[in-house]
């Protein structure tokens, strides 16, 4: 099981806080279990509600990236956690286990996107083979009264063409089905899956362009976080992996610091932690600062 760890005091002095860079479109998805609902108080605010973290995983790119490689677990979490406090979620101070409601998983990473894919060599030769005009008959040897020789070597060349063309069909068209299955895991991990699907069918219409849309951003690298929140005492009562919500954001790889970027996405994001966003949900991140405070108290539960 990943280390558990109990998070406190992010409510100390705040830091100078990290200019976002805007204008990248931020993508949000996020999705709540139906027996799971916030209670809200008489000034609209919501119950607090009591969590511990647990580290996810780093999912790296193939590409070094100093912006995200050398963030460690901990920078990461003391900004989800600023971000949960805005909507009332508090870490739980004492590690009561009894106390305790969720347990938030946090994985992030970014996504090796596909682009440029339509430049393989397998492409490329279909390309060219489609491309090629016939090769005309070679001129019989001096002297010679006809005969198929000329034919003979047109046919040979025709039927390497037609060969090779047939090769590059049968790799152009696993390229295709291995590009398919990656777009549609990309778009599972990033909230994507949902929208992807409500435009199926739509290649050959007017609408044609949102389910472009949508696959140009899925087979570009991406930032991604993906906050999952289970119900603690299910699991450590019962052993029971009970997701209660999970928010998922993204945004561009190209251009952008994650570093920088991280504290306003997971403050733009924040709004839906916890709730449901009614689909796949994708604004330009504002300009702005966006103050991170400095932890008074940090406990960690070794990893079992």
């Amino acid at each position: 099981m990943p280390s558990l760890l109990a998070l406190c005091g992010f409510l100390g002095a705040a830091c100078p806080g990290a200019r976002a860079e805007g204008g990248q479109v931020t993508a949000v998805s996020s999705q709540v279990s139906a027996d799971y609902s916030r209670v809200t108080l008489p000034d609209g605010s919501y119950q607090a509600e009591t969590y511990t973290f647990g580290e996810g995983g780093h999912y790296a790119s193939a590409m070094k990236d100093n912006s995200i490689d050398k963030l460690k677990f901990l920078d990461l979490a003391q900004i989800v956690a600023r971000a949960l406090a805005k909507q009332n979620y508090v870490p739980e101070t004492d590690r009561d286990p009894n106390r305790t409601k969720l347990l938030i998983m946090v994985y992030w990473g970014t996504t090796n996107g596909a682009e440029g894919a339509s430049n393989s060599e397998a492409y490329q030769n279909l390309q060219a083979n489609q491309g090629a005009p016939t090769p005309p008959p070679t001129p019989p040897p001096s002297g010679a009264h006809g005969g198929a020789t000329g034919n003979d070597n047109s046919a040979r060349a025709n039927a390497a063409r037609q060969d090779s063309t047939a090769s590059s069909l049968a790799v152009v068209a696993a390229e295709n089905r291995n590009r398919d299955e990656n777009d549609e895991r990309t778009a599972q991990l990033l909230g994507y899956d949902g929208e992807l699907a409500s435009t199926s069918g739509l290649e050959l219409t007017a609408f044609h362009n949102r389910r472009e849309e949508l696959i140009s951003e899925i087979e570009e690298s991406r930032y991604f976080i993906v906050l999952m929140a289970y119900d603690f005492q299910a699991l450590w009562k019962h052993k029971q992996h009970k997701l209660v919500w999970v928010t998922r954001f993204s945004i561009r790889e190209q251009g952008t610091n994650f570093d920088k970027v991280l504290p306003a996405m997971t403050d733009y994001a924040s709004s839906y932690f916890g709730q449901d966003s009614g689909g796949l949900l994708r604004k330009p991140l504002p300009e702005g600062h966006v103050e991170i405070g400095v932890p008074r108290a940090l406990d960690t539960t070794p990893g079992k």
